[in-house]
């Protein structure tokens, strides 16, 4: 039978439908002559399948991309498979070599025939998009066996025919097989989901042979060795096949009899890396790369941290030179030890060879494991890079002898030699902080005879030395001490002669003083007996405060010590009667009288520059710095309306002007802290300006983005807080904490673009709005972390960090954090978004704007073995079991457009989950009501926050909490089941979480109308002791409900939304107490009638009626908590006369204003 009608030339003129017609007709009588006949397969039919694969690819690129790569596999591989098939058609091949293989060719052939006749019918989009890896799956062993006859029968062949198909065979084959390698390994863990060794050994075979075969550097290897080497690897290849194939029949066994089998696997590795060296014409060149960076310790910190979760993680990728990592480790830490300890003028050349080194060490580390050159870097440059870390450390001893030997000229951590700084108020113009002066000037001059210290702390250039020397000079403290002394500390000082320096001024002396003069002793003497006022300003450590105040007296006279600090703790610890001082920013009007002063003088602004110049000052965000610099640029110009007009679009350029002293002042505070809290405190940078970041999201990010050391007895919640206490102590970070809102903090603009120059110097993040490269785009300067703000008219596709490697460019290999925001991706791009080519990432947030992951992405997740942190959007029902691949995942949050997504036992895997956010999710599928099989054992020890539950009963849910026992948030929503035995409404046993602090809970009616109140007692709520938050939304109570709520002993802030109250009232008897309740919310709450006694909250501070228009007054007995500071109202007008009655009330009885009435969020005053 002849099969013409798709020959190539005519392709082009055949229109698709007649194509689709003609194909589908034709296939059919193909198939029927291969059922007939019995293995003899023709070389005609073979290349009619061929050209179908041809067509299909070409006329459906869009409806199947993106399999295209997997289709011209395909093609390839049958291709080869005709190709030796004609060998023996020519008489090139002996039948009794290829008899055994030809009815391999056969199903070979059927199975593709069945393809694609299949592919003609199929209409479920995702199901084709399956099929073709499927396929590669069956007919790349065919070409194995094709492999091994050659290797085995006609390598030394001496026909042409032959050599030239040998030579087509090993270009064509690391592509093949590498395909083959991944679907194998998808393949696996998704049918393999027990953990075992043998399937663990198998992973990292499968993981090296990948390595072998992905960019294989052809030019570096002797051609009459490159099939032998690829043979060698369709021998392994077949193996793990044969492997894999026992393992998923026996998956289900305990006990398997292969281990012996996977454990030769492993010795091949080793056996193999010392064949391949031999391979080569020649080592490639192994020249050092040079460090990039201007920070050294930050990167040593950097690649230690990241080395250290490397070899405590179970990527196979790691596991092939887990050994090499540790040794570099090790050798890299023991070098660092000895330069921590040695002055940094000391042994230059050794720290920039170390960190030339350090920086080789991890490019060839990375791109072993992102397979960039995957095979030359473990067989040459790893072990070539590792030899020369270890002679670096073998200089360490010597270099220590002569340390020793020369102790009088090599001092270690010598302290620097001190710099003088003159201080910032010389000729500065002074406002503002009036009520702060007042304040200084009263603790100065009056309260107790004891030594007291007032400190003023805040942000760098916020102005505390501007205000320490407005009081120091004010007549009335002139007046008021005997003895006056400035002293300028420095975070380098010299103790004695800043002694001097009080001590001259103190004496009215200028003298110097021998070193044997005890200067400390010489100033105690003097000040005895006298009222002093010394300045220490700008002190940086408690060190310094202990010894510079040794010599002051403590003598009843009424002396004072003003300090200024940017560090809290310091303040804090100095502190004796006197709270120290947080000095805020500037208002508007203070900031236009420093403006106005400095520009004008003794003059006025004249009208037509007035709203010109206060948006200048509006743009200065009230830091006395930025004003101060802006004053002195308006000061130069001329005062036109024109000119500063100017000054106002090019804000930004004339403060960059005067970037080197903003960031000078910036920088001492910065150069203090530690390199894991310079990365804290840069990585805020990110963010964009004026954003307040809650605590809680950076409780997610920095553990993923590995800047937390490990703290033995603290959470990594805890340690979070102890890094952001200490930045907001040095002034560098502002905290803002208000009860029943989420703690945030923030940094001001000055700070955060002294960070985002620090993030640029040290490639540690970039932000990108366009398809155009950045500073820092290129591969070998790559930044740790990319934040993108995808825009579909800025970026050029072609460009995107996430399309795929083999088709587009690309430069996210080594990326370990990836965002992407803002627009959403078209729909035409979403089969080309690939994922699997960013094998470090750490972190991926692809926010729900921006794209939906489909069954094909979230695959590809699963191979991102690294993941800490995972945010998408998506609308699967069920995560692939994959999903248990990802053993390094802390955070997983999904926000789930389709039905209640059912968690399958793989989740029980992720034991290092802290924090699990799914929106609607499910332990057990809700449509069937029959339960996922959970083992006994399973358990998530480390989760913290549990959010987007939904719960009904089932005998499983019972014991389903106490697989949490840490969970310290939680959230669901409750299913109505009603508990005919006990007449009420069933609750989960929620009193096993013992350590849970924070509760939301939503009750699903099964009605569409809201449920009734119909008992006294609807619920038994079992609830954890430990509550201090609890939200409850859409529950029908009654009062004996909130009485057993109220017996919560921790119990802080308590929130009833969409509540129907039983009768409309809530009655709180003589034992019914909130004990420790600071903040209650009634939101939409159906009550009319509320009977509160003075013992019923005790230790209320906040009250929120919100929308409750049936309460017709706020109960008189709350003006008798004394504990209460605020009563807010929202849409309930009908509340504010009883709310501002007992503030009367109050104010009448104390003299006090204590309580705050806000309606509408805007506080009413009495007049």
């Amino acid at each position: 039978m002849a099969y013409k009608i798709l020959s190539p030339c005519g392709r082009h003129s055949i229109p698709l439908s007649f194509f689709n017609m003609v194909s589908f007709s034709a296939l059919r009588k193909v198939m029927e002559n291969l059922a007939k006949s019995s293995g003899a397969m023709t070389e005609e039919q073979l290349d009619f399948l061929l050209l179908n694969l041809h067509h299909l690819s070409k006329y459906r690129a869009e409806q199947i991309f993106p399999s295209v790569n997997e289709y011209e596999i395909l093609q390839i591989v049958c291709g080869n498979i005709r190709d030796f098939h004609r060998l023996k058609m020519n008489g090139c091949v002996e039948h009794e070599i290829i008899e055994n293989v030809l009815p391999h060719f056969q199903l070979m052939a059927e199975r593709i025939g069945h393809f694609l006749l299949d592919d003609d019918e199929l209409i479920d989009r995702d199901y084709r998009l399956s099929k073709p890896a499927h396929l590669l799956l069956n007919i790349i062993p065919t070409q194995l066996e094709v492999m091994h006859m050659c290797h085995k029968n006609l390598k030394s062949s001496t026909s042409a025919e032959v050599g030239r198909f040998i030579e087509h065979l090993s270009e064509t084959s690391p592509d093949i097989l590498r395909e083959y390698l991944i679907h194998l390994q998808v393949h696996m863990v998704n049918v393999i989901t027990t953990s075992t060794s043998e399937a663990r050994n198998i992973h990292v075979m499968i993981e090296f042979l990948l390595i072998i075969l992905t960019n294989m550097p052809k030019e570096f290897i002797h051609h009459d060795k490159l099939f032998d080497l690829l043979a060698h690897v369709g021998e392994l290849i077949r193996e793990v096949s044969t492997l894999v194939r026992y393992l998923e029949e026996n998956s289900r066994n305990e006990e398997s009899t292969i281990d012996h089998a996977t454990l030769d696997l492993m010795e091949n590795i080793e056996l193999m890396k010392e064949d391949l060296k031999h391979v080569y014409l020649k080592s490639p060149d192994s020249s050092q790369l040079y460090f990039p960076m201007s920070d050294g310790s930050l990167f040593m910190h950097l690649l230690l941290s990241h080395l250290n979760d490397l070899l405590n993680s179970n990527a196979y990728s790691v596991a092939l030179i887990k050994e090499e990592i540790k040794l570099v480790k090790e050798d890299l830490e023991f070098i660092r030890s000895f330069l921590i300890n040695v002055e940094q003028e000391f042994y230059k050349d050794l720290r920039a060879r170390v960190l030339d080194l350090a920086f080789e060490a991890k490019d060839v580390i990375d791109s072993i494991i992102v397979r960039d050159n995957g095979l030359l870097h473990l067989i040459f440059s790893l072990p070539f890079v590792i030899r020369k870390i270890k002679l670096t450390k073998e200089e360490v001893p010597n270099l220590l002898d002569k340390i020793q030997k020369n102790k009088g000229l090599i001092i270690v951590k010598s302290p620097t030699k001190h710099v003088e700084r003159k201080s910032l108020t010389t000729g500065q113009t002074i406002v503002g902080f009036k009520e702060e002066t007042d304040l200084i000037i009263s603790k100065l001059t009056s309260g107790p005879k004891m030594l007291d210290v007032i400190s003023i702390t805040g942000t760098p250039g916020l102005g505390k030395t501007t205000l320490a020397y407005k009081v120091y000079h004010d007549k009335s403290v002139c007046s008021h001490f005997d003895i006056r002394s400035w002293c300028t500390v420095d975070k380098k000082y010299d103790e004695k002669k800043l002694l001097e320096d009080i001590f001259n001024q103190v004496t009215g002396s200028a003298s110097k003083y021998r070193d044997n003069i005890d200067v400390a002793n010489e100033l105690r003497k003097h000040l005895f007996g006298k009222r002093f006022l010394i300045v220490l300003d700008d002190l940086w450590d408690i060190a310094a405060w202990d010894e510079l105040t040794r010599p002051f007296p403590e003598a009843k006279k009424g002396s004072r010590i003003i300090l200024t600090t940017r560090d809290k703790k310091v303040a804090l610890y100095a502190q004796c009667h006197s709270v120290p001082l947080d000095l805020r920013l500037l208002r508007p009007e203070e900031s236009w009288e420093l403006i106005e002063k400095r520009v004008f003088e003794n003059g006025s602004c004249p009208d037509e520059l007035l709203d010109v110049g206060k948006e200048i000052v509006q743009n200065c965000k009230g830091l006395p710095l930025v004003v101060n610099l802006m004053a002195g640029v308006l000061a130069e110009k001329e005062k036109k309306r024109t000119v500063w007009l100017q000054v106002r679009n090019n804000l930004h350029s004339f403060i960059l002007q005067n970037e080197v002293d903003v960031m000078k002042v910036i920088a001492l505070s910065y150069d203090l802290l530690p390199d894991h809290l310079k990365l804290c405190l840069i990585h805020l940078a990110s963010f964009p300006k004026d954003k307040a970041i809650t605590v809680f999201t950076l409780k997610l990010l920095w553990p993923a983005e590995g800047f937390l050391e490990q703290r033995e007895m603290k959470s990594v919640e805890e340690t979070v807080e102890v890094y952001l206490d200490i930045l907001i102590s040095s002034s560098l970070v502002i905290s803002f904490n208000e009860r029943g809102k989420h703690p945030t903090c923030q940094i001001h603009d000055l700070v955060h673009d002294f960070c985002s120059i620090k993030a640029r110097e040290e490639k540690l993040f970039d932000l990108i709005t366009s398809s155009a490269p950045s500073s820092s785009s290129s591969l070998d300067l790559m930044p740790r972390q990319m934040a993108i703000e995808y825009n579909k008219d800025r970026f050029w596709d072609s460009n995107f960090v996430l399309f795929d490697p083999k088709k587009r460019r690309h430069s996210g290999k080594h990326l370990y954090s990836l965002t992407i925001t803002e627009d959403e991706l078209h729909d035409s791009l979403l089969d080309i978004c690939h994922l699997r080519h960013l094998r470090l990432l750490r972190l991926l947030l692809l926010h729900q704007s921006f794209i939906k992951v489909n069954d094909s992405l979230l695959n590809e997740i699963c191979t991102l073995v690294h993941l800490r942190f995972l945010y998408i959007r998506t609308e699967v029902k069920f995560l692939p079991s994959c999903f248990s691949n990802l053993w390094n995942l802390e955070t997983l949050w999904v926000n789930n457009d389709g039905p209640p997504l059912v968690l399958l036992p793989t989740i029980w895997n992720l034991v290092k989950l802290r924090v699990l956010a799914i929106y609607d999710c499910s332990f057990f599928d809700l449509d069937t009501d029959e339960p996922i099989s959970i083992t006994e054992d399973s358990k998530l020890e480390k989760l913290r926050i549990l959010w987007g539950l939904k719960l009904s009963y089932s005998k499983d849910t019972e014991d389903l909490f106490k697989r949490f026992p840490n969970l310290q948030e939680l959230s669901f929503n409750l299913k109505e089941s009603w508990d005919c035995s006990t007449e009420r409404y069933w609750f989960p046993k929620l009193d096993v979480l013992n350590v849970l602090e924070s509760l939301k809970l939503t009750f699903e009616s099964s009605n569409d109308s809201a449920p009734s109140v119909a008992t006294n007692r609807l619920w038994d709520f079992f609830l954890p002791l430990s509550l201090k938050l609890l939200m409850l939304l859409k529950f029908p109570l009654t009062s004996d409900s909130l009485s057993t709520i109220g017996r919560l002993p921790e119990l802080e802030e308590l929130y009833l939304v969409d509540t129907i109250m039983e009768g409309e009232e809530w009655n709180l008897g003589e034992e019914d107490t909130f004990q420790n309740l600071k903040c209650l919310t009634l939101q939409r709450v159906t009550l009319a009638k509320w009977e509160v006694r003075e013992e019923s909250f005790p230790a209320l501070e906040k009250l929120r009626p919100w929308e409750c228009p049936k309460l017709e007054e706020i109960p008189p007995s709350f003006g008798d908590i004394c504990s209460l500071k605020s009563i807010e109202l929202w849409r309930s007008p009908q509340l504010e006369a009883s709310a501002l009655k007992i503030k009367q009330e109050v104010e009448d009885m104390t003299g006090e204003d204590r309580i705050q009435v806000v309606v509408d969020g805007i506080q009413v005053v009495v007049e």
